[in-house]
């Protein structure tokens, strides 16, 4: 089970901050989890998360089911002893990955038959054995089989998968208390840009008390302000004492305006897949690490920055690492981005005990979107 706590809300917004307790300790939100879909966050450890402030990653149940198979993971103490990572674990249970597999799926009552990705091997998941494999993986926080449509979606396709998505959940948690499981089990609201369709699923939900909820089907397609309009309606619909958790959306300015929409977990591959072509983060906006006026730059990435690579390397080593395609280049931005992040929920968390996030939300992206990052670097080139 998942106990949370709610300790502060900000005043000029709908920002929260709380306490999650996990079966490995305290998460202090809100909490954005690095991606780790295949047991590893690309190119860190499990030491590097740790020293950059992560609580918390998300892995994926349908890739680790594929390779390197559930019993291999079960049999080395579960997914956490696997990768070396004493933090909380998130698993989604491979529904995205399952449904963006249009032509070698086949969606029924039961549950959903598939072909590998990888090599044409069919499968079969179920609400109950996707909520087994999450168990035997020791997830902190299981995410149930869903059907995650792509926008734009009919209605009556939406209605009908909203249906089963609810079907699915209540099977799902049916096995989780059949299990007697001590992992959480969190319901996913979908329902597309259909408000009613979100209300209808996020109330019956509700009433199977589950464990958190997290808000599925956006980020698909949809333009940002519908994003932050169908973010900000679903999280004033989910209850109070519930945790809030935001899948797949994750730029700097939208992890800020889904915390102020009152969204408590986040997660998003964009810190390490733009760390890894060479995109990093800063309070002033992005750098392209690899352009030419970082050849003779001697500043870290950012000034003040305390990761590891900003601590120790220069912008134009970097560049050099990008430039002869060495490994580290990447390792390094993707480093920097993933402790960006982190620094900047711990800010948020504060200015959210502090009753100012309002402010600090509005100042930080007014210095992220000036672009002074990239103007400094043209000035000084």
């Amino acid at each position: 089970m998942l106990d949370f706590k709610l300790e502060h809300k900000d005043t000029s917004s709908k920002a929260r901050a709380g306490v999650l307790m996990t079966l490995h300790g305290p998460v202090p939100t809100p909490v954005f989890m690095p991606v780790a879909t295949q047991a590893t966050v690309k190119t860190i450890s499990a030491v590097e998360l740790a020293e950059c402030g992560v609580k918390m990653i998300i892995s994926n149940a349908y890739h680790l089911y594929m390779r390197p198979g559930e019993g291999i993971v079960s049999r080395a103490g579960g997914l956490h002893k696997f990768m070396g990572w004493n933090g909380a674990i998130t698993t989604d249970s491979g529904g995205f990955q399952v449904f963006s597999l249009a032509e070698l799926r086949k969606i029924r009552e039961e549950g959903v038959e598939f072909q590998s990705h990888i090599d044409g091997s069919k499968h079969f998941f179920t609400p109950e054995s996707v909520v087994d494999l999450q168990l035997s993986l020791g997830s902190d926080i299981m995410m149930p089989l869903d059907e995650c449509v792509h926008y734009p979606a009919e209605r009556k396709y939406v209605e009908d998968s909203v249906g089963l998505t609810l079907r699915w959940a209540a099977r799902s948690k049916a096995r989780a208390d059949e299990r007697k499981s001590r992992s959480a089990l969190f319901g996913i609201v979908q329902g597309s840009t259909y408000r009613d369709l979100r209300k209808r699923c996020a109330e019956e939900l509700t009433s199977m008390n589950m464990d958190g909820y997290a808000l599925g089907g956006i980020g698909v397609g949809e333009p940002e302000e519908l994003i932050r309009e169908i973010t900000e309606y679903t999280a004033s619909i989910l209850p109070e004492n519930k945790v809030r958790y935001l899948m797949g959306v994750g730029t700097p300015p939208d992890v800020l305006e889904a915390i102020s929409s009152g969204i408590d977990m986040l997660d998003c591959v964009v810190p390490t897949r733009n760390g890894r072509n060479g995109q990093a983060f800063t309070a002033k906006g992005e750098l392209q690490i690899r352009n030419a006026p970082f050849k003779e730059d001697t500043r870290p990435i950012e000034e003040g920055c305390g990761c590891f690579a900003c601590r120790n390397h220069t912008r134009a080593y970097i560049r050099h690492l990008f430039n002869t395609s060495e490994m580290l280049g990447l390792r390094l931005v993707s480093l920097h981005n993933i402790h960006f992040y982190a620094k900047l929920i711990e800010i948020s968390r504060r200015a959210i005990c502090d009753g100012r996030f309002f402010e600090f939300k509005n100042a930080f992206l007014e210095g992220f979107r000036s672009g002074e990052a990239m103007k400094d670097a043209l000035r000084k080139a």
